[in-house]
């Protein structure tokens, strides 16, 4: 009986991976928080001491900033910013940043 189970066990990342291929809105939900967080993490404490929200909503990454410096500064780098929020989401998400 225990070989049997072993037989058809599967990792939980596969079947993890399954589920969110199967529920594609939970995948996409879950691509945003990914999104939203890695704005924090990915720039670290001195950009998120400059930053007065982060949302997403329609492929869209809006970040309010204080600083009109920063703002200008990621605004040149919008391409690099929308290639690595992409690749923490896992899917390609990000079409495009607001900076306000």
């Amino acid at each position: 009986m225990s070989k049997m189970i072993k037989k058809y066990a599967k990792p939980m990342k596969d079947l993890l991976s399954e589920y969110l291929d199967e529920n594609s809105e939970l995948k996409i939900r879950i691509a945003e928080n990914r999104v939203t967080q890695a704005w924090y993490n990915l720039f670290g404490e001195s950009i998120a001491a400059y930053t007065k929200s982060v949302y997403f909503r329609k492929n869209t990454l809006y970040v309010q900033l204080s600083s009109s410096v920063l703002r200008a500064e990621l605004q040149l780098n919008k391409k690099n910013l929308i290639a690595k929020l992409n690749e923490i989401a896992q899917i390609p998400i990000v079409r495009e940043i607001v900076l306000r």
